[in-house]
């Protein structure tokens, strides 16, 4: 009796290590093959998002596009929320995207039904030839794909040797038979496993080999599978929590958009049920095959459906999260190519609009690293992290404009305003650079719990304060062309530079007495030797305008 027990034991065991080792390889398999197809697609999906969504329709292309790149629905919509909050694209915009990544997703689970489990090992080993054999970068990227591919079916392949067991346990006979009866059981389970898992792709993967083993009829599995696709925006939820509004509405509308699909198809569970039975008949496919096309049709007509009230969505979702998001509008407003043929003096205007936006930019990224050295709240890395990005973007847009304005003819004096802001627009972009190293600094103080004295800190204040009032009236004098502003912000470098070697001095006194570590000495030095760097910019601005004028 004990004996039987103890192989009862054993069996058990291996079933749960084959079951949590193969899902284990599948979802390392499909994060592998999506990092390289992503690789192998240029690293180019922000801009594929960004260009193709000019209406819900493009979007819904998009973000088919982009999930079969990155196999992850999850992976496209926390993308789409990041392009939302930046102002990249609207909110009706996501909502296609977000329909597109749904439809996307299917793919795994086709790939799936093709079940070639029996060759997994192979392909792991061709992937890895390629990949520890080969320097070429494209031939490392495909072996990853191939080596994920691999991994995936052999992932695939322990899961459902774990499952077999469970054909001779009544509780999951009684479960599955509950589900059958119970359409709403089975949507529970399906939503709260992929809620654990944090993968659809991985939980439709084990419903095939369930389904594929026998172990749980078509009744159950097509509930388990509107519920896998309601806990895979669990992912989308966790990644919009503290972020701003439209991050939080493009992921509530992942939610509800999968919630709505699930309420209809339960409704027309019957008739759906039917569908399936027949196309699987009359099609003659494997039983992964038959759970990849009701994934598809699900889907597909979900969004066929919900996409003509894209609308109605943006307007639910704006009223259950009211408020006006600010946004950082990374889009260029003024860069219009027309101004170009009509007057170079026009274009060099709206260049120089565009420049002081980026100016403007910069003072409030400035302001944010302030702002985040001084409390510590994850949002001011953010806001300024996202500042750094807008400038970087504007920077090349503003750039490629000038150039294009430099084909043309000009007067000398618009030659000279051309090269001034040519100048500026490359000051602005390192004030840029400057501000995200405080950030970086500021988060390697919180991570090696490096303190600062409040000595430190009031030093530090007074700098960014200085700093700060001098960059805004740099970017003031740069806009009203104000030659005693434009002077006053070299006078107050020369303070910045003062006040720096003064900082550092007192700093090493504050070391040598012990009141501060040689960790806080690296971080305190370091940014006010950018606070510095910026002063010089700033100046490079002022020295800008004063050339400019005379």
């Amino acid at each position: 009796m004990n004996e039987g027990l103890k192989v009862l034991e054993i069996d058990i065991q291996k079933m749960i290590f084959e079951f949590v080792g193969g899902l284990g390889i599948f979802l390392f398999g499909i994060k592998f093959m999506g990092d390289g197809l992503q690789r192998s697609a240029g690293d180019k999906l922000r801009d594929i998002l960004d260009k193709f969504t000019t209406n819900p329709v493009m979007g819904v292309l998009a973000g088919i596009i982009v999930t079969v790149l990155i196999q992850s629905s999850s992976g496209t919509t926390v993308i789409t929320v990041g392009l939302v909050s930046a102002g990249f694209m609207t909110l009706r915009q996501a909502i296609g995207v977000i329909m597109g990544a749904n439809i996307g997703t299917t793919v795994t689970a086709f790939i799936i039904g093709i079940n070639i489990s029996d060759y997994a090992l192979p392909v792991i080993f061709i992937g890895a030839i390629l990949l520890f054999f080969f320097k070429s970068k494209k031939i490392h990227n495909f072996g990853q794909i191939v080596f994920g591919f691999g991994a995936l079916f052999f992932g695939l392949e322990l899961m459902g040797d774990g499952m077999k067991p469970l054909s001779g346990l009544q509780a999951f006979h009684d479960l599955t038979v509950s589900m059958s009866d119970s359409p709403l059981l089975g949507v529970l389970v399906g939503t709260v496993f992929t809620l654990i898992v944090q993968s659809s792709s991985a939980t439709i993967g084990i419903l095939q080999e369930l389904f594929g083993q026998g172990l749980i009829d078509i009744k159950a599995s097509l509930p388990v599978l509107f519920g896998d696709n309601i806990g895979t925006t669990i992912t989308a939820v966790l990644a919009s929590i503290g972020a701003s509004i439209a991050a939080r509405r493009a992921a509530l509308t992942h939610v509800i958009f999968n919630l709505i699909g699930t309420t209809i198809f339960l409704i027309f569970l019957p008739l759906f049920t039917i569908f399936i039975e027949y196309v699987q008949g009359q099609l003659g496919l494997n039983p992964q095959m038959t759970i990849a096309i009701a994934h598809g049709a699900f889907n597909f007509t979900n969004t066929l459906i919900q996409l003509p009230f894209v609308a109605a969505l943006a307007w639910i979702v704006t009223k259950l999260i009211p408020g006006e998001d600010s946004l950082v509008e990374y889009k260029p407003k003024h860069l219009d190519p027309i101004f170009i043929q009509q007057s170079s003096s026009i274009a060099l205007g709206q260049a120089k609009e565009e420049i002081l936006r980026m100016g403007n930019f910069a003072v409030l990224g400035l302001e944010e690293s302030n702002m985040y050295q001084k409390n510590y709240l994850q949002k001011h890395a953010d806001n300024a992290t996202q500042l750094e990005s807008a400038i970087n973007n504007l920077d090349r847009k503003i750039t490629d404009y000038l150039i294009l304005i430099s084909r043309s003819e000009m007067s000398p004096t618009e030659s000279e305003e051309h090269s001034m802001l040519m100048d500026t627009v490359r000051d602005i972009e390192r004030v840029g650079d400057h501000f995200e190293n405080i950030v970086e600094l500021v988060n390697f103080q919180l991570n090696n719990k490096v303190k600062l004295t409040t000595s430190a800190q009031e030093d530090l204040d007074d700098m960014f304060k200085l700093t700060i009032n001098t960059l805004k009236n740099a970017i003031t004098s740069l806009d009203d062309k104000d030659i005693a502003l434009a002077k006053n912000v070299q006078k107050a470098e020369e303070e910045i530079d003062r006040m720096e070697r003064t900082l550092r001095k007192k700093h090493i006194l504050r070391i040598n007495e012990g009141s501060c570590s040689g960790s806080s000495g690296v971080v305190f030095v370091d940014i006010i030797s950018n606070l510095e760097r910026i002063g010089d910019h700033c100046v490079n601005i002022a020295e800008a305008v004063l050339g400019y004028r005379k």
